[in-house]
């Protein structure tokens, strides 16, 4: 491997499955290119090419883990959640709570 360095995926390169595609591809290809000396990427053996596919993609799901997209509907799943998760305690022990006094709808 000459020059080669990652490059990081951008927020338009992950916005959707077929950029997110054509990036890694384009990342596989450049990479491969560098690890060649005649600059022909099909020599590379298939147990190399299968190597740095698996590595590049390993980096384009990280790149999308740790995007603001998925960090925003990681929380809306969480809220989801925690709201599913509460509203079944209430019912069940709606009973309970109304003898102690509490009220089914606000005043």
């Amino acid at each position: 491997m000459s020059d080669w360095q990652p490059e990081e995926y951008s927020n338009e390169e992950i916005l959707s499955l077929d950029r997110l595609k054509r990036a890694v591809v384009n990342r596989i290809r450049k990479r491969a290119l560098a690890m060649t000396e005649d600059g022909e990427e099909y020599t590379l053996g298939q147990e190399q090419t299968n190597r740095i596919i698996q590595e590049e993609w390993a980096r384009a799901k990280e790149a999308v883990r740790s995007s603001r997209a998925a960090k925003e509907n990681m929380k809306k799943d969480w809220d989801a959640f925690v709201d599913s998760e509460v509203t079944k305690l209430v019912r069940a022990e709606k009973d309970d709570l109304s003898a102690m006094g509490v009220l089914e709808k606000s005043i």
